[in-house]
Parts: structure tokens; sequence; C-alpha cells
């Protein structure tokens, strides 16, 4: 058994309100700066690098996104969700373990804006850092394998994202005190990341197991720039990962934060 600090409490928190600024600014660019979204996951963090203390911003970002990753990891290992060891149980699990590397990556790319002025120097390709650590995995034996594999897994957590949207049941881990607007904020953010998840999904496995080289795989805002041919599918996800960022906002103050005890039972379900 491992007990909770408060101290865990209170960076999960942290990692809610940094998705919560990553989503905003993510949904706003999309819908307001063509030429942001099209650097990508790079534009977001331009963004907020632009903004009064911007950078400190970031720093927070780091944190709190690291945060979060290491909380989603507390899933396949401690189960804290209360999901279960059945099949249905570790197809969640393994979804917070792709939404951990996922946030993880995120944190990292927040990381090489903080602690540069410019932001990362090391190309103008939106995923750099990404395909870079691709690239590496890709060159060892069985590596589009591995790459091949993440990208299943990124299904896996898009088709949770749309359930969850549909079916609401994120709400069971809400505190009755949010406010009403929460359960549609949530559900139409988790279909478009839903959307956004699968096109991560689709760029990794066609690397992986389609030879089709880590310079086409996407991080979440090349995700995001890839759509903005479509039309009204691009303005729906940018819409509702902007409404994500307000659920997430929400969830910084209301989230039930579960004991890291696999004993504990599932919290109480808001009726």
């Amino acid at each position: 058994m491992v007990d909770k600090s408060e101290k865990f409490n209170w960076l999960v928190r942290v990692g809610y309100f940094s998705r919560a600024i990553l989503y905003t600014v993510l949904g706003l660019i999309a819908l307001t700066s063509a030429d942001k979204i099209a650097k990508g996951t790079n534009g977001i963090f331009e963004a907020i690098q632009s903004y009064p203390a911007g950078t400190a911003i970031l720093w927070i970002m780091v944190i709190g996104l690291a945060a979060y990753a290491l909380f989603r990891f507390c899933s396949p290992i401690f189960d804290i969700e209360n999901t279960g060891s059945d099949a249905k149980g570790w197809a969640k699990r393994v979804g917070h373990a792709g939404s951990g590397i996922g946030h993880l990556a995120l944190a990292y790319s927040a990381y090489q804006f903080a602690s540069s002025s410019g932001g990362p120097s090391s190309s103008g390709e939106s995923g750099g850092g990404a395909q870079e650590a691709a690239s590496g995995v890709l060159s060892m034996d069985f590596g589009g394998t591995v790459i091949g594999i993440l990208g299943l897994i990124f299904f896996v957590v898009a088709i949770f994202q749309a359930k969850k949207g549909l079916s609401g049941e994120f709400m069971h881990r809400i505190s009755g005190q949010a406010p009403s607007a929460t359960r549609w904020l949530g559900g139409a953010g988790y279909a478009a990341r839903g959307v956004v998840y699968a096109v991560i999904g689709w760029s990794l496995f066609q690397a992986g197991f389609m030879s089709a080289g880590a310079d086409q795989i996407k991080t979440l805002g090349d995700a995001v720039a890839s759509l903005a041919g479509e039309g009204a599918v691009f303005t729906i996800t940018a819409i509702g990962l902007l409404l994500f960022g307000i659920f997430s906002l929400i969830l910084a103050r209301y989230r039930i934060i579960p004991d890291l005890d696999s004993n504990a039972g599932a919290p109480t379900f808001r009726t």
C-alpha cells in the first residue's frame, strides 16, 4: 500500500491546470491563427511564450504536465482509478499509460521552450523533439514494432475518449459541487480529443508498421494542424479542444483525486 500525500494531490491539480492552459491555447490558435497552428505543437508553446510572464507559465506547465503524466502512469501500476484487472480494466489502464506518454512528451516540449528564450532551435519542424526520439526508437531492433504498438495504444485511448464523451462516465470522478455545465463541456472535449488521438495513433501506426518514417509522426498540435483542410471537422474539433481546456480548469478544482491505494475502493459516484 502506498499512501497519497497532499503534495501528490496538489501536483495532480497543477497538472489539470496545465492541461487547461494547453488545450485552451490550442483551441484558440486553431480558430484564430493559421500561421501558428501550421507549426503544430511548437505553435502552442510559441503563443504561450509570447504572453506576459509566458516563460513562468511554461515552467508551471513543465511541472504540471509531468505531474499529470506520472498520475496517469499510476493507473497501470497501482490501479488507483480502480478499473480492475479484467480485459476491460486493463484496456483502460493501457489507455492511461498512453496518455501518460503523450503528456510526458508535451512536458518535454514545454521544457524546451521554457529553458530557451526562442524555443527549440534544432529545426522548424513542429514535432522535431518527438520525431527525433521516434527516429532513435525506429533505429533499434523491433523499434518499428514498439512505435506501431504505441500507435495501437493511442487508438485505444481515442476509443475511450469518445466513449467517455458520449456516456458522461467522467462525471463519476468529479465532485457534485462542480458547475452544471461540466457534463456538456467534458462531452464535447472528450469527443474532440478522440479525433486528435486517432490521428496521432494513425501516424504512429504508419511509422511503425508501414515504414512511413519518423517525420510523419504527429504530436498534439501537429494532429490538429493536419485537420486544417477538413472544413467543419477542423472547426468542430478546434471548438471541442477549447471547451476541453475550460473543462480541465474545472477539473483542477473539482476532480476527485483517488488514493494511491488499490484497496481503497472507487470514489463515491456522482448521482
